[in-house]
């Protein structure tokens, strides 16, 4: 089983259809003092996994600071069935509503280990300050 990819966003779901639908990805943040806590941040993982991946697995997610100690961890079953016939691979959607909490500016990892494998690391860049407003218009 592998990890096709992971990332931060505002929300995510899954349709009727069974599509993954994702809204406002970020990869930083800016806030405006410390310590903080950005609520409800959504950690959307899509698992790919094999026909011999069937059977349970051990999923893990391990938030770390800026200086690499580890902040919070968590952990938990996953079980995994084949992939439906015609198919060589299952994807495994999953979606997290985490509150993040941040002692100090810098680049945090969410760590995603599979089976005690890291599978993925995503850094979330933290920014101390008022945030700066978005281009617009045209550029000469």
């Amino acid at each position: 089983m592998h990890v096709s990819f992971a990332l931060f966003a505002d929300a995510a779901n899954i349709s009727q259809e069974g599509k993954l639908n994702i809204l406002g990805v970020f990869d930083a943040l800016q806030i405006g003092s410390l310590p903080a806590v950005h609520p409800r941040a959504t950690l959307v993982v899509r698992l790919k996994a094999a026909e011999d991946d069937s059977g349970m697995h051990t999923l893990g997610f391990g938030w770390q600071g800026p200086n690499g100690e580890e902040i919070w961890s968590s952990s938990g079953e996953l079980e995994v069935g084949a992939p439906p016939p015609g198919a060589y691979e299952l994807d495994i959607p999953v979606i997290a509503a985490i509150d993040l909490p941040i002692q100090q500016a810098g680049p945090h990892v969410m760590r995603i280990v599979v089976d005690g494998a890291l599978r993925a690391e995503i850094t979330l860049h933290v920014r101390i300050g008022a945030p700066v407003a978005p281009l617009s218009g045209l550029l000469s």
